[in-house]
């Protein structure tokens, strides 16, 4: 799967202030070049009756999963009102959060409503096709109160590149660091991937929680046992929850 440009999440306001604007900038192209690829997408393989098959992932090769969601859900964000996107569209595009910059139109995808909220359930497709974990596999952490020192880790999705989209991928085991903590100013946390024992730190904002006991596999089980033999097991529990 090919490298894609890095999507910039953050509002042109922000861009200034950190001193980002080519980021931005470059971000903000690649998010045009996207809405217009869906749009001469949808126009070629729309035969007056039905739109093509697989188009999305066409798009999404090009551009990547985190770049393509983000233009449609742009999209469906300005169009709210459109009776023609679907309730259940109209309520993923909520969950992700684009600055309210004026500049935002131009990446908006001016297809037939219809006809892109069909791109827009292909997509989705594509996405779920990955067996992700989501939030409703963590842990809830409504008040910040978990403590992740020794527990299993969910990466958010868009922390990785596409070509590290998989659920194995997304487990990270939290080893020290003081975004551990929730009551840190420090928000470094650091372990190792669970697949392959690489070491690194991430930030605590980029995890989605903790993953739930139900949920471990059962190669994570086994690559833990040899982590954490059972008589050397942290005193707080590992993979605990709390």
């Amino acid at each position: 799967m090919q490298e894609h440009k890095p999507l910039y999440c953050w509002s042109l306001e922000n861009a200034e202030h950190s001193n980002e604007i080519d980021l931005w900038r470059d971000s903000h192209k690649e998010n045009c070049d996207c809405a217009r690829a869906i749009e001469r997408i949808i126009a070629d393989n729309y035969d007056g009756r039905r739109l093509g098959h697989n188009l999305a992932e066409q798009v999404i090769e090009r551009y990547g999963f985190d770049r393509v969601n983000w233009v449609l859900a742009n999209t469906v964000q300005q169009k709210k009102g459109d009776g023609r996107f679907s309730n259940q569209n109209k309520e993923w595009a909520k969950g992700i959060y684009i600055p309210r910059d004026d500049s935002r139109w131009h990446f908006t995808v001016e297809s037939h409503p219809g006809l892109t909220d069909l791109f827009l359930n292909q997509a989705r497709r594509a996405w779920q096709a990955l067996g992700l974990f989501e939030a409703s596999h963590c842990i809830a952490e409504s008040d910040g109160e978990l403590d992740y020192t020794g527990q299993v880790l969910v990466m958010k999705p868009e922390v990785l590149k596409d070509s590290f989209k998989t659920p194995e991928d997304q487990l990270f085991l939290a080893e020290s660091g003081f975004g551990c903590r929730p009551d840190a100013l420090g928000r470094k946390v650091y372990g190792q991937f669970l697949k392959d024992g690489e070491n690194t730190h991430f930030y605590r904002q980029d995890f989605l929680g903790v993953l739930k006991d139900e949920y471990l596999p059962e190669w994570a089980s086994e690559k833990l046992a040899e982590i954490y033999p059972q008589e050397e097991a942290p005193e707080d529990g590992m993979h605990m929850g709390m």
